[in-house]
């Protein structure tokens, strides 16, 4: 069996798509993945982990979430027309500069721009983990259909609160009492 890389500060980053206000309201779990996503750039924040934020035709869509936006003030946003997030150079060109080959994946739609920028993540030599409760799609079915697509192609699926902790890795980490407060 393979060694299990696990999560740190130092090795992940986080890519979030096209989380913005006309497709979260299309979803079939809006409540939910509103919530989750906010933590986890909350969370994201807090532990000092980098990410970059893409947005699908903003002109149309409208742009990123405050709730996300806001937290990860720092972090680069890429306009896009492809599903494919990667298909952009400079996005990939960000992502290797960070040197972290754990990629966090979120975003709407999980089905389509979720899952070809999982494909395009795992062909440029990163591990995937998705977070699951912080992805959507209009329907169900869609969404199912690519979790189990997705884990077939190796990518990790994990919750919020499996990541968050999983990057703590102890209730002694000087930020545990923020995160935990997150999720309460």
């Amino acid at each position: 069996m393979n060694k299990i890389i696990e999560l740190n500060e130092n090795n992940t980053i986080l890519l979030i798509i096209d989380i913005q206000e006309k497709l979260l309201n299309a979803t079939f779990n809006k409540e939910i993945l509103e919530k989750k996503s906010s933590i986890i750039a909350k969370g994201a924040s807090l532990l000092n982990v980098p990410s970059i934020i893409t947005e699908q035709y903003p002109k149309g869509l409208g742009s990123t979430l405050l709730t996300i936006k806001e937290p990860l003030n720092s972090s680069k946003v890429y306009e896009k027309t492809t599903f494919n997030a990667l298909a952009d150079e400079n996005l990939l060109a960000e992502l290797n500069t960070h040197n972290r080959k754990e990629v966090l994946l979120m975003g709407i739609e999980t089905h389509i721009c979720v899952y070809q920028t999982a494909i395009s993540l795992i062909n440029n030599g990163f591990n995937v983990t998705l977070i699951s409760d912080a992805c959507g799609s209009r329907a169900k079915e869609e969404y199912d259909s690519a979790i189990k697509s997705m884990q077939e192609l190796g990518v990790k699926i994990k919750t919020t609160e499996m990541i968050l902790f999983e990057i703590l890795k102890t209730a002694k980490h000087e930020k545990f009492k923020e995160i935990q407060s997150l999720i309460k």
